[in-house]
């Protein structure tokens, strides 16, 4: 590595410092005090299966969500997925990504997240069982993501998301960005760091017609008028995650990648999660992970109130000459809910 690529390196590592020490540093009276929470639903089987350690070694497309430096390492020219995911409550995900190689100047990568909630009936005060009506919210993400190779083993990404939340007639809109770093083979062949900062960004606020409310001024003779309710800010859900990863090779045929990450939250409990995943060929994968919140407080029934556990799936890709096609599946099981189900298909050129 040239003097001025470590330059670069150390500069990089300080800035991580620095937005950690910023952005992150997080108690429990901060518990719940975070929106913009589509930000943290994980996306694409390969990821969900292996759980949040995953950011540490995935590569391509599948990795944007996770740690958007992986997108450095896209096999290929172009990849593209399409992603379903069964969220808690019988909220649908979709997700679909694209990433190509653009030259000497790196990869870019695109992606957008939405969220479907059903019909909705409108309730109101004088009509709590509702009034007929009903409203469809809108929550998605919408992401654009730089990446590159800065040595054959050290990789850089950042994404830049808008986010855009809208419910009946009121709607927040914000910007929240992502930063990873992805360093493969450190010291000892096959190991592996992650590190990323994610969902940093200014606060969002709800505004629109709905906060138009009729009132009276106490002390006054102005009778009914409008007044516009401002509504409060919220914060990004801003993390940072720190993970390793170990890849042996077995044989030929067979290799194997364990993974762990700790995330730092400054919205709720830190969180650890561990994976691991099993390919025959390049062409088979089987994969597992747990995630953990050691530190979260018990519910009323004397049980942890942290809701996921273990996760698990299985993968296949196969080539069609220069087309390779993918298809992974996921399941994460969720306490008080139905377990997520995600099915991703891909294409890579």
């Amino acid at each position: 590595m040239t003097s001025k690529m470590m330059r670069s390196v150390v500069c990089l590592i300080l800035l991580f410092g620095i937005l950690s020490a910023t952005g992150v540093a997080g108690n429990k009276d901060r518990i719940g005090t975070a929106g913009a929470q589509e930000l943290l639903i994980p996306v694409g089987g390969a990821g969900v299966a292996i759980g949040g350690s995953a950011g540490v070694f995935l590569t391509g497309i599948d990795a944007l969500y996770y740690n958007p430096a992986g997108l450095g390492r896209m096999p290929g020219s172009f990849q593209a997925s399409f992603s379903q995911m069964n969220y808690i409550a019988d909220i649908a995900v979709t997700y679909g990504a694209v990433g190509m190689k653009v030259g000497d100047f790196g990869n870019l990568g695109l992606s957008l997240k939405t969220l479907s909630f059903g019909s909705i009936p409108v309730t109101t005060v004088e009509f709590p069982d509702g009034t007929g009506a009903s409203y469809n919210p809108t929550y998605l993400t919408l992401g654009l993501t730089y990446s590159r190779l800065l040595t054959d083993r050290i990789s850089f990404g950042a994404t830049a998301y808008l986010v855009s939340e809208k419910i009946l007639d009121m709607s927040a809109s914000g910007l929240a960005f992502d930063i990873g770093i992805q360093y493969h083979n450190l010291g000892i062949k096959g190991l592996m760091l992650g590190i990323a900062v994610k969902s940093i960004g200014p606060n969002m606020s709800f505004s629109g017609p709905d906060a138009l409310v009729q009132a009276n001024v106490d002390g006054t003779n102005r009778g009914t008028q409008p007044y516009v309710v401002q509504m409060a800010g919220f914060e990004m859900p801003t993390m940072m995650e720190l993970g390793v990863a170990y890849s042996p090779k077995l044989d030929d045929m067979n290799s194997v990648t364990l993974s762990g990450l700790f995330r730092n939250n400054n919205y709720t409990d830190d969180e650890y999660q561990v994976g691991a995943e099993y390919s025959f060929d390049k062409m088979f994968f089987v994969r597992g992970g747990y995630t953990m919140a050691p530190q979260m407080d018990k519910d009323a029934a004397g049980v942890k109130a942290y809701l996921y556990g273990f996760t698990a799936g299985a993968g296949i890709k196969y080539s069609l000459g220069d087309v390779n096609l993918s298809v992974d599946y996921a399941y994460r099981a969720v306490r008080y809910f139905s377990g997520n189900q995600v099915i991703t298909i891909g294409i890579g050129l």
